[in-house]
């Protein structure tokens, strides 16, 4: 998917100058239009993947430690966690970031919770608290 919306960012950048380039007023009017596009696609594709990198640091960091928690839940066909499961599973987690907010491991495996829980905005709220805790611990470590 970023590779097409790479294409199409600069598909969309080639025909805004293409119609920046007639001289005429309404041709310019659009190509600045369309110019914004490409600048949003590109800003958006850059924070998606720098939230994946940053969360298969995480990821990585867990597993070199053995704190990564182990997907126990049960299946539906589709291969999505079974909600009630999820949901009985989730107290634990969530019990575990209020009894330390500064932690972002516990952060991390809150966010991992929520996405299994079904609550995707959640779930990624609380891995990018996970990846500003961790960032702020590893420069207070430094």
């Amino acid at each position: 998917m970023a590779v097409l919306l790479a294409v199409y960012i600069v598909l969309v950048a080639q025909r805004a100058f293409q119609f920046m380039g007639t001289g005429e007023p309404i041709g310019i009017g659009i190509g600045a239009a369309l110019i914004i596009l490409p600048i949003v696609g590109a800003w958006a594709l850059w924070r998606e993947l720098q939230f994946g990198f940053r969360t298969q640091s995480l990821v990585q960091q867990l597993e070199r430690e053995d704190e990564l928690p182990v997907d126990e839940l049960p299946k539906r066909p589709s291969g999505r966690p079974v909600r009630e499961a999820a949901d009985t599973d989730f107290e634990q987690y969530r019990e575990a970031v209020e009894a330390d907010d500064t932690d972002w491991r516990a952060w991390f495996r809150l966010g991992l919770a929520y996405d299994a829980s079904g609550d995707r905005r959640r779930a990624r709220g609380a891995l990018n608290t996970a990846i500003r805790l961790e960032r702020t611990a590893r420069r207070a470590s430094r």
